[in-house]
């Protein structure tokens, strides 16, 4: 069996690797030229775009197009433009969705991606409230400094991305072998084993066995949840009490009388200690 060292190795080389390549696709290079390259004078109501003044009137003075800095409700046009103006802003994906709502598919799939104009309006005026900060708080702010913050929220998308895999996988494993432990055991009913397109499994005794989000795994009887199963497989000790706050809330929403249980990658100290505080 290798040695810890030797595999948070191979894990930091994996994940650097994934980072790397992203970044070397340039994909922050071909938005801002679908940006530069829309047609058209955009008019800027800078009230309703929650676009600060002095913001606006520093990057003028600087001689820099105003769309390659400012979101517009052009995000309808170039949806994945979200990308240029979050990366702006040093917005994680998740922050934008508690906001404003979700942009993930505007990123990934621009061109099947469906905005409507009050979501883009929320989205343009949270970047631009975000990004006239940033302006403001630095009297020397080049677009220069706009690309770097780009650069760094690609890196720290990408970071977020493997670490959801992470999970997945693990959520994926413990899933197998529940599988794989019913149907040694005869628990199974359904022949074919499959409900909602696998995410269900009728047992023995009207117990339901279900795979989702919130909680991972759940044993239902007669509809209610009698067993969750939360699964975090993050390996990342500075993630551990994040995900622990997630366990938490999964679980304070469990009926009375459920078993809770957590599967999980890393335990700090800090965290069993709080784990021995809940139920």
């Amino acid at each position: 069996m290798r040695d810890q060292p030797a595999k948070r190795t191979e894990d930091a080389i994996a994940r650097t690797l994934r980072m790397a390549r992203s970044i070397a696709r340039k994909p922050d290079f071909s938005v801002r030229e679908k940006i530069a390259a829309h047609g058209g004078k955009l008019r800027y109501r800078k009230r309703e775009l929650c676009i600060a003044k002095a913001a606006w009137r520093h990057v003028r003075q600087a001689g820099i197009k105003r769309r390659l800095v400012f979101a517009h409700p052009v995000l309808k046009a170039i949806p994945d433009a979200s990308m240029h103006y979050r990366g702006m802003a040093l917005l994680s994906r998740k922050r934008v969705q508690e906001v404003a709502g979700g942009v993930v598919s505007w990123e990934r799939s621009p061109d099947t991606a469906r905005v409507d104009d009050e979501k883009a309006l929320r989205v343009c005026r949270l970047y631009n409230a975000v990004i006239s900060s940033i302006i403001e708080d630095n009297t020397v702010w080049t677009l220069g400094d706009g690309y770097r913050n780009i650069i760094a929220s690609l890196g720290i998308t990408e970071d977020g991305a493997m670490r959801n895999i992470i999970g997945r996988a693990a959520e994926e494993a413990i899933q197998e072998r529940l599988i794989d432990w019913i149907q040694e055991q005869g628990l199974r009913v359904d022949p074919e084993g499959l409900g909602a397109a696998g995410r269900e499994w009728r047992l023995i005794d009207d117990v339901c066995m279900r795979f989702g989000a919130e909680p991972d795994i759940a044993f239902d009887k007669a509809g209610v949840p009698a067993v969750i199963i939360e699964v975090k497989g993050g390996k990342d000790p500075a993630g551990a009490l994040e995900r622990l706050g997630a366990v938490k809330k999964t679980f304070a929403e469990a009926p009375p009388g459920c078993k809770n249980f957590l599967i999980a990658g890393v335990v700090t100290a800090t965290m069993r200690e709080r784990l021995a505080d809940m139920r």
